[in-house]
Order: structure tokens, then C-alpha cells, then sequence
């Protein structure tokens, strides 16, 4: 059947279909038994996919492989939140269906409480201790329910955070009222109903002394006690971070160790408690700690006559020391910030980040992305080795999103991504599996149908929150072509089919490197479809960069929602 199609295509002219077709082209290996008509992208294709534009350089054509959500009630997101005792509490129940929507949630602990219509929880837990929830969406058209974990004690962030950060699209041009859009956007989108969370203010909301000529980036800079004021472009950021609340969202906020900041502007050294009570008492729940000018306040010296650099030279306790000083001062204020550790994986940054003292809930392992295939697999594909250091409330970063109209650090010319659809698909896949913060990079008012399909595939993103926390590591490597697994809590094996080559492939999961046994249930994530039941492997077509990207299920059932 799949051979008729594709000779078909091509008499047709369609030589490239088969690359965009890709997801959608899985096939069972001749000598293994499968139930049911599961062996042909037609067969297996929910509906007729329909070719969209997508945004990117590449020429390649696109289809959305995510399919709608039903009209019914459907509870997406974290099913696991973490939160410190005394505490403020703020969590968004994500729900797709029609609206008006009324939620509930049964045995909330003492001090919380939920807004029905809007599903957003609220309050503060005294007691430490795991509580578990029962939440409930309704709408005309149906219920539906979930089981929700709420532990209180010390450990927060115990899944990746779901979010956008204003660098790879704004960078030193963000403003009050683009952050401000973003956070409308996330809520207009729906993406608010998958459970994306943080609106992240990266660099360039602080003075920035080497800017003279930029009214908009100058001011006091910190006033006569010390305290850091925002320029000009940020006139109410503590309004800012309620409005972002009021959405039922969180905010995030950027700062460096040394004297300034990647951009030059003023940052935190020798003011961290000051800073860190400033951006509690502001009301943000995330903080980004980029390295840049710490190295200037270090002593000078050099290495064999060779002036140290940000990437050599530096001892493992000078590496730490700006963090732990950081991490210090953030355990003194009655709020939950979230701290993201950016120093590019100096040190092997991954093998202590998340030791006490240092306490991160999240570090960057290489420097920074770029959007292009190169600057992705570079990054994506080197994460192999780093799963044995992240689990729940301490992930590897391995740098924010590069999907939809970007421009990486400028903000001047916003364009495409330079990613093909396909590359697109890689993308997004592969940092799900990796469970490291999932940050959009993208101008959110600006998304068309491809790029929000990519972020709002709840089975895709059930991959990256699962509460297991475990990250994909790499199980085959032949050439080009790579599997990763993961994990999850249910029992059943999250696993990415990538190919690297510039041609479409065959790549084959063989049962016995992923330590199953027996029939097994292959669903493709990406169109929610079982693909059928499998002995002993599975074998997909992934076209030039592309991906399939499955979860393997014991045959006796499963379902996700």
C-alpha cells in the first residue's frame, strides 16, 4: 500500500512528498504481526492532512499532523506540582473544549482555593506534605476529570517549565507592552489551555550604561538604597507581573552574577539579596542567571600565559560560587522563583547544578541556539550522557525554542525560522524528550496554524511533563540515524526515530534496546493514532531531519486522558 502511494506521487510530480509525509509514513516490518490495517500512511491517517504554510526558509511544504481537540472537556498539562510551605500558591488547570468551562477540584489542602471559572488555584499551604487532588473541567458538551499531585515541601519546579522568553524574538528591543502582548497571546492562542506557563523577560529591562544615547534604556539604575530600577521601558513592572498573574500565567526575570549583564546592562553583583527580594517583592516566580561578566570580577590570571576565557579556565569552585551566593539569597524570600543556571556547561555544569548550595532547577549545557539545522543538531543531538543528572525540580537546558518568526538577540527584523518543517518536527520532539524547559522563542501574536500545532499537541507535551522526570537518552546510534527513549511514569517508553541524512530512511526500534518484551502498542504522538500492536520492533520512514515520534505501550492498554 505505502509503495502504491508513493509511486503514485511521484508520477504525479511530487518528488518531496514523501519528506513532509514523513510522520505519517510508518510501516511494520514484514515479519511481524500487527492488529488490524495499521501498516500505511493512509491507512493510519486520522483524516486527509492538509498541506499549511509554515513558517521557515526552507521551500519544503508542511502539513499540521496535530489534530484538533474534541469540543469535550479535556484536562491537559502538569499532573505534579511542586511548592514550599508559607509559600504563594498559583496554579492554572489547563483544559481544552468549548467554552464557557467550569472547573472543580476536590480535597484542595487547607489554604488553597479555586476559581470555578477561570481554574485557577490560588492561596497558601502551611503544612508540608503530599496532597492529592481530583480535578474536574465541565462544558455543555461533557466532563472530564484528573487525578493532581500537589507536594509541598522543598523541591519545586518538578517538571520543565512550559513557557516563552522574549530573547530569540525581542532581545534588546523588548519592552513592557511586548511582554505584556506575549502574556495576551499565550491566553488568546489557547496556549494557556496545553499548559504553557511563564512569560520570561530576558535581558535589556534594566539601565544599560554602555547605551548612552538610548533614552529608553537609561534612568537611575538602582535608587540611593541600592535597589535595582527598571529603565524607562518597563514604567510598572510590579503591574506588569499582576497583570501576567491575573492571566493565570507566571513571569520570569533575567539578571548576571557580575557587574553587568550580557547586554551591559546593570546586573546583580554585590546586590543579590537586595536583587532577589526586589524581584520577590515584584512578584516573579522565575529568574535566568547568565554568567557573562562574572569573569571580570574574578581574579586575573591566566593558564600556561593564556588569559582565561568564559568557556576555560575557571575552577570548579569559581564556577559555583555565583550561583550558590544567588541561590542563597533566593532562599531567603517567602517566594518561589524558579533559578535557571546560564553559563553555557562550563564545568560539566549538569554533574553539580543541582547539588545543595547550588540548588538549580534548570542549567544551559551549551552556549547559545541559533535558528538554523545546524546550530539544533549541534546542540540537540549532544545531549547524550546528561540524563543520568536530571530528574523532578533539576533539568538540563539545552537553550530555548527557535520555531515561528524569530530574530535571535536583535528583535530589529523579525523572519522565519531558518528550520524546514520537518526540522521543526525534530525540534520540538527532541526537547520533549530531553525534559529540559520547553521556552517559545517566538513572536506569540504572530503564530500561524503550523507553529501553534507544534505547541499545542498534548501527547507531544505529555512526553516533556511527564511526573517521572526522567530524561531521553540516546539507545542507537548508526551513522545519521538515532533513537532516543525515555521513560515514563505509566510504564510505557517515549521514543524519537530521528534521521539525520539528507534523504528519507528507514529507521528501525528494536524491542531489545529498549528492554521490552512482547506485543506491543505503537502510537504516533503526533497524530494521536495508534499505529497498531508490534513484536520485537517497529520500523517508520523519517524523511531528511525529520522524526517519528512515538510511545511504546505494553499491549494490555493504555490511554493518556
Amino acid at each position: 500500500m505505502k509503495r502504491k502511494l508513493v509511486r503514485s506521487l511521484r508520477i504525479a510530480g511530487f518528488a518531496a512528498t514523501l519528506a513532509w509525509l514523513a510522520p505519517a509514513c510508518v510501516e511494520q516490518s514484514a515479519n511481524h504481526g500487527s492488529a488490524g490495517p495499521q501498516g500505511s500512511a493512509a491507512t493510519n491517517s486520522p483524516s486527509t492532512p492538509t498541506p499549511a504554510l509554515a513558517q521557515g526558509t526552507n521551500t519544503e511544504p508542511a502539513i499540521i499532523l496535530t489534530p484538533k481537540p474534541p469540543p469535550t472537556p479535556r484536562i491537559n498539562g502538569a499532573k505534579i506540582f511542586g511548592v514550599r510551605p508559607g509559600h504563594p500558591f498559583l496554579f492554572t488547570v489547563a483544559a481544552t473544549g468549548d467554552r464557557p468551562m467550569t472547573f472543580s477540584a476536590q480535597d484542595l489542602p487547607s489554604g488553597l482555593k479555586l476559581d470555578p471559572k477561570t481554574g485557577q488555584i490560588t492561596g497558601v499551604i502551611e503544612k508540608q506534605g503530599t496532597y492529592v487532588v481530583k480535578l474536574g473541567a465541565q462544558n455543555a458538551r461533557g466532563k472530564n476529570s484528573r487525578d493532581f499531585k500537589i507536594v509541598c515541601g522543598p523541591v519545586i519546579g518538578l517538571t520543565p517549565a512550559l513557557g516563552w522568553n522574549s530573547w530569540n524574538v525581542w532581545g534588546g528591543a523588548v519592552t513592557q507592552e511586548r511582554v505584556k502582548a506575549a502574556a495576551e497571546a499565550m491566553v488568546s492562542s489557547g496556549l494557556i489551555n496545553h499548559g504553557w506557563t511563564y512569560i520570561n523577560i530576558d535581558d535589556f529591562w534594566e539601565k544599560n550604561p554602555r547605551r548612552t544615547t538610548d533614552a529608553t534604556l537609561q534612568g537611575v539604575g538602582r535608587d540611593e538604597s541600592g535597589k535595582i530600577v527598571p529603565n524607562p521601558r518597563f514604567p510598572d513592572i510590579k503591574g506588569l507581573a499582576d497583570y501576567v498573574h491575573g492571566l493565570g500565567l507566571k513571569i520570569g526575570i533575567y539578571s548576571s552574577p557580575g557587574p553587568t549583564t550580557c547586554g551591559g546592562c546593570l546586573a546583580s553583583w554585590e546586590h543579590e539579596d537586595q536583587d532577589a527580594q526586589t524581584y520577590a517583592d515584584w512578584g516573579f516566580d522565575y529568574l535566568k542567571y547568565d554568567w557573562c561578566s562574572y569573569n571580570q570580577v574574578l581574579p586575573a590570571r591566566t593558564n600556561n600565559g593564556v588569559a582565561r576565557s568564559r568557556q576555560s579556565g575557571f575552577t570548579l569552585d569559581e564556577l559555583k560560587k555565583p550561583y550558590q551566593v544567588m541561590r542563597s539569597s533566593l532562599d531567603k524570600v517567602p517566594r518561589d522563583i524558579m533559578f535557571s543556571l546560564c553559563q553555557y556547561g562550563m564545568g560539566n555544569v549538569w554533574e553539580w547544578g543541582a547539588e545543595p548550595g547550588v540548588g538549580g532547577n534548570s542549567w544551559r549545557t551549551t552556549g547559545d541556539i541559533q535558528a538554523n539545522w545546524n546550530s539544533l543538531a549541534n546542540i540537540g543531538f549532544r545531549q547524550f550522557g546528561h540524563e543520568k543528572f536530571a530528574g523532578p525540580g533539576h533539568f538540563n537546558d539545552p537553550d530555548m525554542m527557535i520555531v515561528g518568526m524569530v530574530d535571535v538577540g536583535s528583535g530589529r527584523r523579525l523572519r522565519p525560522t531558518g528550520l524546514s518543517p520537518n526540522e521543526q518536527y525534530t525540534h520540538v520532539s527532541l526537547w520533549c524528550l530531553l525534559t529540559g524547559p520547553l521556552l517559545i522563542g517566538c513572536d506569540l501574536t504572530a503564530l500561524d496554524d503550523f507553529t501553534l500545532s507544534l505547541l499545542s499537541n498534548d501527547e507531544v507535551l505529555a512526553v516533556s511533563q511527564d511526573p517521572l522526570g526522567h530524561q531521553a537518552g540516546r539507545i542507537v546510534k548508526d551513522g545519521n540515524l538515532e533513537i532516543w527513549a525515555k521513560d515514563m511514569e505509566d510504564g510505557s517508553k517515549a521514543v524519537g526515530l530521528f534521521n539525520r541524512n539528507d534523504t528519507a530512511t528507514n529507521v528501525t526500534a528494536k524491542w531489545s534496546d529498549l528492554g521490552v518484551t512482547g506485543k506491543q502498542t505503537v502510537r504516533d504522538l503526533w497524530r494521536q493514532s495508534d499505529l497498531g500492536k508490534f513484536s520485537g520492533q517497529f520500523t517508520a520512514t523519517v524523511p531528511r531531519h525529520g522524526v517519528v515520534l512515538v510511545r511504546v505501550i505494553p499491549a494490555k492498554g493504555w490511554s493518556l486522558f
